[in-house]
């Protein structure tokens, strides 16, 4: 199976068509405003226009209002929403878009309650962060407490990078993983290298 490769907190369009031409499949714009890598649906928009077809583009909201994630539908096209707040499924769902839920594994949780929560959603992003944050944070958690029954539908996040990934995959086979800090020079500045060394790793697991 192939690992889809999803690359998130994209800030310019020269680091959305750089990680296009690296063979990303997804990317992903921050809408959070708490977020380092948070963008305007105009900035958004600029970025959107410039990704190549064929390469999804996610949109991640945090506990938003329902009338805040319109206004960005109707400004950015989002083919895929990402959820990393309270939300539940209903609210998720009501936006008629495709969407993925994010867990944090911080605390200890057990993922399996909490993915039966969201029957609606079409994978669930299994992340380091606790519910209070949105990720992008850089810390990993234990990859073996994710139950198998998970991964199919599982995107694996938290403290990925180059120099680990292919040790990620190894363990969990999920069906995608997602990277921020873990391609940065610095918050928010991808660096279009590290992001070609991350797709080659994922690419070259067995």
């Amino acid at each position: 199976m192939t690992t889809r490769i999803k690359v998130c907190g994209l800030t310019t369009p020269g680091q959305a068509v750089a990680a296009a031409e690296a063979g990303v499949d997804a990317i992903g714009l921050v809408f959070w405003p708490e977020s380092s890598r948070a963008l305007s649906p105009e900035r958004a928009r600029e970025i959107a226009a410039a990704v190549p077809p064929l390469v999804t583009v996610v949109g991640l909201f945090m506990n938003a209002r329902a009338a805040d994630v319109d206004a960005v539908l109707a400004q950015v096209p989002l083919d895929l929403l990402q959820f990393h707040g309270q939300e539940t499924d209903a609210f998720c769902r009501a936006f008629e878009r495709r969407y993925i839920k994010a867990i944090g594994m911080s605390g200890g949780q057990d993922p399996e309650p909490l993915a039966q929560d969201f029957p609606g959603a079409a994978g669930l992003l299994v992340d380091a962060h606790a519910g209070d944050r949105a990720g992008g944070s850089g810390e990993s958690f234990d990859w073996s407490r994710l139950p198998r029954t998970l991964a199919a539908r599982c995107i694996l996040a938290g403290g990925l990078s180059p120099e680990n990934v292919a040790e990620a995959i190894r363990t969990v086979r999920p069906w995608g993983v997602d990277v921020s800090s873990g391609v940065e020079s610095s918050p928010g500045v991808k660096d279009s290298e590290r992001i070609r060394r991350f797709v080659s790793e994922v690419r070259n697991v067995g």
